[in-house]
């Protein structure tokens, strides 16, 4: 009787996840959907880069300004623009600009279609806690890399529930 219970209880959490992980992708849709919907969108960011082994904990705060497929992004004393054609890698620490090509279909290529919905694949979605922040309440979606080589452990994704927009703090 105890290893039914204990397979019925394995089963039973097993669909609970699965559950939660389609509602987690189920939500990030609805973000992409209300982001397609914009004409721009202005977004101020933090990243955060923690390494106990090294003892670096580093947090470097941009923002960015799209419209359709271009943009200007601010990150750690650079600008990059975006015209749809080329990339303008400014530095003024080195008094550099850097004209180079896009290729969209480059993985690696940060585009404006790109930036916002760049958790649409490649990740594992899990529902994770409700946070109430500033009156808002927060569901934050946890995202973990399909690709075991990819270097970051996972990503916090917090969303409004009621806009329907991603929450960056």
């Amino acid at each position: 009787m105890k290893k039914f219970l204990a397979v019925v209880l394995v089963v039973t959490l097993g669909f609970s996840v699965q559950a939660q992980d389609k509602k987690a992708k189920a939500l990030s849709d609805q973000v992409t959907a209300k982001i397609k919907s914009f004409d721009n969108i202005v977004i101020d960011f933090k990243y955060t880069l923690a390494n106990a082994k090294e003892n670096i904990n580093q947090e470097s705060k941009g923002n960015v300004t799209l419209q359709g497929n271009k943009y200007v992004l601010n990150f750690m004393g650079v600008t990059k623009i975006f015209d749809g054609k080329k990339t303008y890698t400014i530095v003024p620490e080195d008094e550099e600009i850097t004209i180079s090509s896009v290729n969209e279909s480059d993985d690696k290529a940060i585009t404006p279609n790109k930036m916002l919905t760049f958790f649409n694949s490649g990740y594992k979605y899990t529902w994770d806690i409700q946070q109430n922040i500033n009156g808002r309440k927060i569901q934050i979606i946890k995202l973990v890399p399909n690709n075991a080589k990819d270097q970051r452990k996972e990503i916090l994704l917090g969303i409004d529930t009621q806009t329907k927009t991603i929450l960056i703090s």
